[in-house]
């Protein structure tokens, strides 16, 4: 266990600081929980207000909601699970505010975005997200580091499908059997290439997961499908490298 070393007034102090940017604030215990007795839904960005929690419920840690005007992804790298899907996607991540966290994780803020709901794990094992009706700890006012102090970037849209409904697959017309021959791979490609626009990321997914599933039954090559996912999804118009992040999320699903 980490232990986290801090003095009361100065969490307060940043808590101020925070809530005159027009960030709600709450106070959170030593263990991250709540201090308040209704947890981030007593937040506030009113100084008065502020000073009355922390007089009532005094708190060791600054808890913010997100949902309001950021979002957060949460990595736990110190999981090599987490630490791989970091560093096979890191190119694909936009600059945003980071920030790390006790264990060593990471914090990336991203702009407020309505499809993006709280979550653990479903991007992939030990990383969550956090929205709507979440919080987190602000970890800067204990002295951990602000790892990048850019402007907070919109959540790219190859994360976005995470989120999404998965589009369905084309019912069959001429009773072909998936995955015999390489005709489920054309289609797949025709589907890809001819996506609508505010569609192409989700069907690019669905595809990939169809793919990856037929690598894994040994009925193709993981190089090639990659390849043509990547040209018919050039075609559609998405760049390289968006594609290549929302066909490897896609063929490794589990």
């Amino acid at each position: 266990m980490v232990t986290v070393m801090y003095r009361s007034g100065r969490v307060l102090d940043v808590a101020l600081k925070l809530a005159a940017a027009g960030i709600p604030c709450f106070p959170c215990s030593a263990n991250k929980a709540p201090a308040t007795p209704h947890g981030y839904k007593d937040a506030t960005a009113d100084s008065a207000a502020l000073c009355e929690l922390w007089r009532n419920y005094p708190g060791a840690l600054i808890g913010v909601p997100t949902g309001n005007s950021f979002d957060a992804l949460d990595l736990d790298l110190q999981h090599p699970e987490a630490l791989q899907w970091y560093e096979r996607h890191f190119d694909a991540l936009p600059p945003t505010r980071t920030h790390e966290t006790p264990s060593g994780g990471r914090h990336l803020l991203f702009k407020r975005h309505p499809d993006v709901r709280n979550s653990a794990g479903k991007i992939h094992p030990h990383i969550d997200t956090r929205g709507t009706g979440g919080y987190l700890v602000w970890w800067p006012a204990t002295g951990l580091p602000v790892l990048s102090n850019v402007p907070m970037a919109p959540w790219p849209e190859w994360l976005l499908t995470e989120f999404r409904p998965k589009p369905q697959p084309p019912k069959p017309t001429n009773g072909h059997v998936p995955f015999r021959g390489d005709a489920w791979l054309r289609g797949l490609v025709r589907l890809v290439a001819w996506a609508p626009e505010g569609q192409r990321n989700g069907i690019l997914f669905w595809a990939s997961c169809r793919a990856g599933e037929a690598v894994r039954d040994g009925q193709a090559v993981e190089g090639l499908v990659v390849d043509v996912l990547i040209g018919a999804a050039k075609h559609a118009g998405l760049s390289e490298r968006e594609a290549t992040c929302t066909i490897q999320s896609g063929m490794h699903q589990p």
